[in-house]
């Protein structure tokens, strides 16, 4: 293990430890942030000669909850290692009888339904070297990197994954799954996923600068949109052991095929 400072990257991954075992030279560096520790070390490989640094978001023995993942110390961990653009691999439910499990989805548009989550940078509380950040009002209208989201399709449909190109990913609190009423209510809404982790997950990429993009995996059929006991925790772990071989596969792609930073040409970093 190594501190921050000796190895760098510029995209990162925020996953699974699954993704970044089968690399080979992967150095562990640890990062202290202003807001506390990240879930977990980030551990930098390279993929066709493109540093990557994957941090596990539960950690790496998955034992974060949703609620209590620090999803700041999360993202300035990444951007202070040099990482300009986030790939966000998560498994949700379908809100949709057609996004059944095994679907990959890429949205392009987020409903925020959590409760108790810090999503901000310009909290007015001061930094450790003494300073008070302005209060910023970030613009959020779509919350996906564009040219991420146009890369992320592009590899899947080359690894004959045909993926749903767009769509709208609501988050709740977690951890328990939701109730029938309400993913009859988000169905209702038009809302095409639920998940527990892409939020505050995008808005913090988003203040820092960081091109974000999500690659949502349904392993379920929501609870309103199934019929006999509900999710369960067990099914969903199921059907993502079933379909991480290929979402690495395309994740990985997607790595390889990300614009270099400095020829980013979207509006994420402004």
């Amino acid at each position: 293990m190594v501190e921050m400072g000796t190895a760098q990257a510029d995209i990162g991954v925020i996953g699974g430890s699954g993704f970044y075992s089968f690399l080979e030279d992967v150095t562990e560096v640890t990062v202290k942030t202003p807001y506390g520790s990240p879930s977990d070390s980030l551990f930098i490989g390279e993929l066709a000669g493109r540093k990557v640094a994957f941090l596990p978001r539960h950690g790496r023995g998955h034992h974060l909850p949703p609620h209590r993942i620090n999803y700041r110390a999360n993202l300035w961990a990444l951007r202070s290692i040099g990482v300009r653009q986030v790939l966000g691999p998560c498994a949700v439910g379908g809100l949709r009888p057609e996004y059944g499990p095994g679907t990959l989805l890429v949205p392009d548009q987020l409903v925020d339904r959590t409760k108790n989550r810090t999503q901000t940078f310009f909290d007015g509380e001061p930094l450790p070297d003494g300073s008070v950040p302005d209060v910023v009002h970030t613009t959020f209208a779509d919350p996906y990197c564009p040219a991420g989201r146009a890369v992320a399709l592009a590899v899947a449909r080359g690894h004959g994954w045909d993926p749903v190109d767009g769509g709208t990913m609501v988050v709740i609190e977690g951890p328990r799954f939701s109730t029938r009423a309400e993913s009859r209510w988000h169905a209702a809404q038009g809302w095409s996923v639920v998940g527990m982790t892409g939020h505050p997950e995008a808005v913090l990429a988003r203040e820092l600068g960081l091109c974000y993009t999500s690659m949502s995996l349904v392993t379920d059929l929501d609870a309103g949109a199934e019929t006999g006991d509900g999710v369960s925790h067990d099914e969903v772990m199921r059907v993502f052991g079933e379909n991480v071989g290929r979402l690495r596969e395309v994740l990985f792609a997607a790595v390889c095929a990300l614009p270099e930073t400095a020829e980013r040409a979207c509006l994420c970093a402004t």
